[in-house]
């Protein structure tokens, strides 16, 4: 995702972060080798994010963006590109 978002032209940087950055972060995510990039909705029963904005699919737009660039990658590593 680093590399992704370095291709992208996405300020990304890898840190050490507080539970309180947790919480106050407009949208939030896990990545793992089988599911991907998944969006991290709630912790500790806590909103992330702007709740009413991402009501619908529970994704937000960077999210959103960085699950397509990751699949996008994946298609063309698959095909041999």
């Amino acid at each position: 995702v680093l590399t992704l978002c370095s291709r992208a032209g996405i300020d990304c940087m890898e840190t050490n972060f507080s539970l309180s950055d947790v919480y106050s972060a407009d949208e939030a995510f896990v990545t793992g080798t089988f599911a991907g990039l998944v969006p991290v909705n709630s912790v500790d029963g806590r909103q992330i994010g702007n709740a009413s904005a991402q009501q619908d699919d529970k994704r937000g737009p960077m999210v959103k963006r960085l699950q397509k660039l990751y699949a996008t990658m994946l298609d063309q590593e698959c095909a041999g590109d």
